[in-house]
């Protein structure tokens, strides 16, 4: 295999820094890494909370409404299909019989 030089001395430098840390300083690397974890955990939840609280939120009476208008508009699709089905049925016997 043939490398190029910019591979080459990459490689080289990821050996030596690898060589020259030692095993206190790994230690100490991946507790630092956990310690970012847990401190984005608490970044995520922070901005989490922020934005609930930009939320509107609606009131009861509000929520009740809206229910009702999304059962009324439900009803009127689900007859419009059944009735649409019916026709089309219908139809489809005096064609077929």
């Amino acid at each position: 295999m043939v490398f190029s030089k910019k591979q080459n001395s990459k490689n080289n430098k990821k050996t030596s820094q690898d060589s020259t840390l030692s095993k206190k300083d790994k230690q100490t690397t991946a507790k630092v890494s956990k310690e970012g974890w847990l401190s984005g955990v608490k970044n995520f939840l922070v901005g989490v909370k922020g934005e609930l609280k930009k939320v509107y939120w609606p009131t009861r009476r509000e929520t009740m409404v809206y229910t009702g208008v999304v059962l009324a508009t439900v009803t009127v699709i689900a007859i419009l299909i059944w009735l649409l089905d019916s026709l089309l049925s219908h139809g489809l016997r005096a064609i077929v019989g």
